[in-house]
């Protein structure tokens, strides 16, 4: 049994706390060296077998264009408001010197010429989208070789020139391109340090013991230096996304705690109930750490069933991300054991010393109130739970109709990338992003590349140009380029829409399906579509259309495992049909938020933007394992219940009522984290923190505290019901009983 075995691991992990903790000292040390020895960078390859727009990438990697490699944009304009380049000597020569400085920093294959441009004529600068029609800004791109040959001293070499550039010269510099979104570091540091100080004053507050407050903290961070040290030895072999540190940092931190704060809450009731200590954290471990391992595994099996979406970004990001995960259960039946080991009787100390002081009445009083503490629910829950369980009604339709009403906006949800302009003034991104989109039109800020293999068809290349240009969606096609060796031709093309515009899409759609289908004919030419709002444009229809399949296998997956826990066929139903609620609602919520605006200005967000494309999956593969942590932390107890009292309603109450405090505060720690996300600058990072955040929320409160209790009063003792002939067919494996008699004594 799964029980015996965490029973001897945890005692043994408590009798043992030096070698333990020795051994994750170790552990931590040699995955941090093996990370600066191996590690790697995190980059984005925003594309998948199959699609179009990676047709296009591999056309023009054949080309060897150079347009595969990493670009940024140097964009300029003169202080003085009125000044054009066109009339302004002083801010011309500047312009030459600051391309000439730009051009001479490492690894830059080349750069753009706005200052030669304006010397051939304003209509041909114009034409080259160079220099604004009027004359006040200037763009100098700069072409940098393959990500791989690159690193984050690239970005910073063009930013501290940007920086020296500024006070010498009678221009605006503001920076963007490709370059900052691969080398910036991502969101993090302060958001974590934010997210475990509010983490560790909801501990305290919940146990009222800076011991038992700082435990959870420290196995925590234990995990997450050995679960992102080994992300970051994974960056070293493959890529993993820009967005796996930050998500991964975010789940690591939210489930260690809750999986620390479940184990501890049961190791401080036996303390009270004067067992040792080693006993105790042996006992807590093969309790709660039953359902912490069901549920990490859970949130494992769930992320990697994202590799159903064929989108190698996102099966690598999940991998990175379950590391972390694994990593905290791990820590959960080993680690933390071994701390409440090493700190013995002081827990058991701690809280009574606390409480006699609360209440003025030292002694015998504070430790008996102790006992009763850690032996029964606190009044105030026994008494709400009991309140709903006698009016499950109307409790289960209100909660139930509230939750469906947040779940609507659901229906316009959008999915895209927020581009630059969504970032806050401050960044020199989102100021490089205005200044192009004023100058040259906002389409300017995505333009999309068209790969065309002419297969020997001479006309086909001008056939393209003519029916791309001609199109309502395109503002401008800058000349092609031809490979002499290849044969194949790269069109950039620049729409009237700006990337994260849902017009945009519409245009790609219509280039695909129409225009150059209709300009290459039937012969053995081929054209597509590429460049980075292409990529995301078929990644997202990638992700909704298999969206479907994967919630359906999860699902699934989750219903057998329950039925497999608890021996019956209506609870882990039941169990589907809320989680899917609560997460339905933090989809609503995210759409009403960030697609229109709702409280937007709350968390900083500065412009209205669609979600992101891989987002929705991602949410709904972590959210209902985490979902799944409640679950089974409140169901396991109400079966132990039932089994002692063989009363339904008794069960519901007593087992509720006890896990509330525990469950409540569990959520406070992870809404805590992740809302310290939702304030970073980048708006994936807030969708993730306010998503996590919000599902978090509703699932402790309206769904376990509220729907749990009502819905399992209306369905009374056919709760557990399992027919004999399923029930001769499951397996007893190591999650085939509740409970374990040799645990629980």
């Amino acid at each position: 049994m799964l029980s015996k075995a965490l029973l001897r691991l945890g005692a043994g992990a408590a009798r043992h706390p030096r070698r333990v903790i020795a051994a994750w000292l170790v552990a931590a040390t040699l995955a941090v060296l093996a990370a600066v020895a191996f590690g790697g960078r995190t980059s984005d390859s925003m594309t998948a077998p199959g699609l179009d727009s990676q047709r296009a990438a591999e056309l023009i990697e054949r080309a060897d264009t150079g347009q595969e490699g990493m670009t940024a944009q140097v964009v300029v304009t003169p202080r003085d408001g009125g000044a054009t380049f066109f009339d302004d000597d002083g801010a011309r020569t500047a312009l030459t010197r600051l391309r000439t400085e730009v051009q001479r920093l490492p690894h830059v294959l080349g750069t753009s010429d706005p200052a030669g441009a304006l010397d051939a004529g304003g209509d041909t600068a114009v034409r080259g989208g160079l220099v604004s029609a009027d004359g006040r800004i200037a763009v100098v791109r700069v072409q940098y070789p393959d990500q791989s040959r690159l690193s984050a001293e690239d970005l910073k070499a063009l930013v501290d020139l940007g920086d020296r550039l500024r006070a010498e010269l009678p221009l605006r510099v503001e920076m963007g391109g490709s370059l900052f979104y691969a080398f910036s570091d991502p969101d993090g540091g302060v958001s974590e340090l934010i997210g475990l100080l509010a983490a560790a004053a909801i501990l305290f507050l919940a146990f009222g013991s800076l011991v038992a407050a700082a435990l959870p903290i420290g196995m925590a961070v234990f995990g997450l230096t050995v679960g992102v040290a080994t992300m970051t030895v994974l960056a070293g072999v493959t890529d993993v996304p820009t967005f796996a540190p930050v998500l991964g940092s975010m789940v690591g931190l939210g489930v260690g705690i809750d999986y620390a704060l479940f184990v501890l809450a049961r190791h401080r009731e036996y303390l009270a109930c004067g067992l040792d200590p080693h006993e105790a954290a042996g006992r807590a471990v093969a309790t709660a750490g039953r359902p912490v391992v069901f549920a990490g595994g859970t949130v494992v099996v769930s992320i990697l069933g994202m590799a159903v979406a064929n989108v190698p970004f996102m099966t690598v990001g999940g991998l990175a991300v379950s590391i972390v995960v694994l990593t905290m259960v791990l820590a959960s039946v080993t680690l933390l054991p071994a701390f409440l080991g090493a700190a013995g009787a002081r827990l058991a100390r701690a809280g009574r010393i606390v409480r006699a002081l609360r209440s003025g009445k030292p002694g015998r009083l504070a430790r008996r109130r102790d006992t009763e503490a850690g032996a029964a629910p606190a009044v105030g829950w026994r008494r709400w739970i009991g309140h709903v369980s006698r009016h499950p009604v109307p409790y289960a339709i209100g909660a139930a109709g509230l939750l469906l009403t947040a779940t609507l906006p659901v229906l316009g949800l959008r999915v895209g990338l927020p581009d630059d302009g969504s970032l806050p003034p401050s960044r020199t991104e989102r100021r490089a992003y205005d200044l192009v989109a004023e100058g040259f039109g906002p389409g300017t800020n995505g333009p999309l590349v068209i790969a065309a293999d002419p297969a020997g068809d001479p006309g086909v290349l001008d056939r393209l140009v003519g029916a791309v240009a001609a199109d309502p969606g395109i503002a401008s096609v800058a000349p092609a380029y031809v490979d002499p060796a290849t044969g194949i031709a790269t069109l950039v093309v620049f729409p009237t829409t700006g990337p994260q515009d849902k017009a945009t899409a519409g245009t790609i759609a219509r280039l695909r399906t129409g225009v150059l289908p209709t300009a290459v004919g039937h012969g053995p030419a081929r054209a597509h579509v590429g460049g980075a709002a292409a990529s995301l444009s078929d990644v997202g229809r990638r992700t909704s259309r298999r969206l479907p399949a994967f919630v359906t296998a999860v699902l699934a997956m989750s219903f057998l495992l329950l039925m497999l826990v608890f021996r019956s066929v209506l609870v882990p139903l039941k169990a589907v049909l809320l989680n899917l609620l609560s997460i339905g609602a933090a989809y609503g919520i995210m759409v009403a938020v960030f697609q229109w605006g709702w409280g937007g200005a709350l968390i900083g967000l500065e412009a209205t933007v669609p979600i992101v494309s891989f987002i929705p999956m991602f949410l709904f593969a972590i959210l209902f394992g985490l979902s799944m942590d409640y679950e089974v932390f409140l169901l396991s107890r109400v079966r132990e219940e039932y089994l002692r009292t063989g009363d339904n309603r008794t069960a519901i109450v007593e087992g509720v009522s006890r896990t509330a405090r525990i469950i409540t505060s569990a959520a406070l720690i992870m809404v805590a984290v992740f809302l310290s996300f939702a304030v970073a600058d980048d708006p994936s990072s807030k969708m993730f923190g306010l998503g996590l955040a919000t599902a978090i929320l509703i699932d402790a409160t309206v769904v376990r505290m509220v729907l749990v209790p009502a819905t399992m009063t209306l369905l009374g003792r056919a709760n557990w019901w399992l027919p004999k002939w399923l029930d001769r067919l499951l397996p007893r494996g190591p999650f085939g009983a509740s409970t374990d008699d040799t645990v629980h004594g």
